[in-house]
């Protein structure tokens, strides 16, 4: 791997807004982008305002026919461009995302990877929209359905992988012909900036894909979701976030794809195989430093067993490495900011104050940058704030059951259920566990479960809809039925 300069790469990134196919200054003062790692601003891009974000969306309504009507083989061909070309640049999109989110180098080389397929799948379902065509019933006429592009799009992404929450939601919507408006979080824009500019490289028309990076997150998404020309709303985000979109989607009867908060549960029965829920429990918990909706949250182990996994993750954890993400062997980089260390302490001293013993780490760790030491906590309560609430941080909470019963009141004891995972050797219990944990996902006897070509989604608050697989496209289309006469009628 051949990384460039840091500033090189930088300079490569573009800073400005882009609108119709064209990268524009914002009308507000420009913000900062930070690296967590230092606090110290890594670069300066626009602040759109909401003028701007609704010029976006004429740009979007605009392309709007001609992209829908482009051949399906076309649009596919853009996104299996986009894809060969960021193959060229993982390098620099896998700094770039390490810069501005974090993560370290091995695990935003693994992004790029999990994003790029994003591009691939999709361009490949580009040309399997498929319909149907059948005699009515009665045999009084014939049936037509169709699948159409649902219209312009606005999709807002969170900061936590900024290439693959970009690309997820990007390539589905290009694939089935809607045109979008994207709003990066205003933490980590720089990695989405850098992707359009590849969808630009790669052919993409005018005003189908366009950015409105800002500070002022609701005052420019509220006209562009109020605006009856938009007719979808794609948000990976916070459960509250996710609900305010609703309503004002409501008003508009528009489309939503909402990917929301998760607690998941990771439960260990007693005749789990433990070296590979030790490593499950380590992919699960520990990748992107605890901030993924997917995290295990809630680790739920067998009392018989709850003190040896302790023992075994304890020692594994103990042995990571803090540091900058750019640095050789750092497994645990900062956090986002300041804000999410503050969050990740207080749960952590909850837990104590509630009766749990520190294995490993529970410390902050002084500036500069936003860490948070790599921490186990066994015997933790169900009175906890961190058993209901979630983490987002490299922090893994064990708590005990006793019986399968017990272990599936507890997995299912949240308002969320997006993940979960089980480790257990009893192939029955494990096809017990994927009918009565509710979840939309689950990972049994797999610590990391997400995949381009698997829908994604949670139930109950954890949102509606899924995203990649086949389900994914279908986000972004209607269905028409058609009726014509009987060919056959006098």
């Amino acid at each position: 791997m051949t990384y460039p300069s840091e500033a090189e790469l930088l300079a490569k990134v573009p800073g400005q807004l882009y609108i119709g196919g064209e990268w524009i200054d914002g009308a507000g003062e420009p913000f900062a982008v930070n690296d967590p790692s230092t606090g110290e601003a890594i670069k300066h891009i626009a602040n759109a305002s909401p003028e701007q974000g609704i010029e976006a969306l004429d740009a979007a309504v605009a392309a709007q026919h001609d992209f829908a009507r482009m051949a399906p083989r076309a649009r596919g061909e853009i996104l299996r461009r986009a894809w060969e070309i960021l193959q060229e640049r993982r390098d620099e999109m896998a700094l770039l995302m390490t810069l501005e989110m974090g993560k370290p180098l091995a695990e935003a080389q693994g992004e790029v990877t999990y994003g790029g397929e994003f591009l691939r799948w999709f361009s490949e379902e580009a040309v399997r929209v498929h319909g149907r065509y059948g005699t009515q019933p009665e045999g009084t006429g014939r049936m037509i359905v169709t699948k159409h592009p649902v219209g312009p799009a606005f999709l807002v992404t969170p900061w936590n992988f900024p290439l693959a929450m970009a690309t997820r939601k990007i390539a589905p919507a290009l694939a089935a012909g809607c045109t979008v408006v994207i709003k990066p979080a205003a933490l980590t824009p720089l990695t989405t900036l850098y992707m359009v500019k590849i969808l630009e490289e790669a052919g993409l028309p005018k005003g189908v894909v366009n950015v409105v990076t800002t500070r002022n997150t609701a005052g420019v998404s509220s006209p562009i979701i109020a605006d009856p020309r938009l007719r979808k709303i794609s948000f990976t985000g916070s459960t509250s976030v996710g609900i305010a979109l609703m309503k004002e989607a409501a008003e508009g009867v528009k489309r939503t794809s909402m990917e929301l908060g998760g607690n998941a549960p990771f439960v260990v029965f007693e005749d789990a195989d433990l070296d590979k829920a030790v490593e499950g429990v380590i992919a699960a918990k520990f990748r992107n430093i605890g901030q993924a909706c997917t995290a295990a949250n809630r680790i739920l182990v067998h009392e018989d067993i709850a003190d040896e996994f302790a023992k075994r993750v304890g020692e594994r954890v103990a042995g990571f490495k803090l540091g900058r993400g750019t640095e050789e062997g750092v497994v645990i980089g900062p956090l986002v900011e300041d804000k999410a260390v503050n969050k990740v302490a207080e749960l952590v001293d909850d837990a104590v104050a509630n009766g749990a013993e520190i294995v490993t780490g529970g410390k902050r760790v002084e500036g500069p940058g936003s860490f948070y030491e790599a921490t186990v906590l066994n015997r933790v309560t169900e009175a906890s704030k961190i058993f209901s609430e979630e983490i987002f941080g490299p922090v893994l909470p064990i708590i005990t059951f006793s019986n399968e019963e017990e272990a599936v009141a507890l997995a299912n004891d949240t308002e969320y259920g997006l993940m979960s995972y089980v480790y257990t050797e009893d192939f029955k219990r494990g096809q017990r566990m994927i009918d009565r944990i509710e979840s939309g996902m689950m990972g049994l006897n797999v610590g990391v479960a997400s995949n381009a070509a698997a829908p994604f989604g949670g139930v109950k608050m954890s949102g509606l809809g899924r995203e990649g697989g086949f389900e994914g496209i279908e986000e972004y289309l209607y269905t028409k039925y058609t009726l014509t006469p009987d060919p056959y009628a006098v």
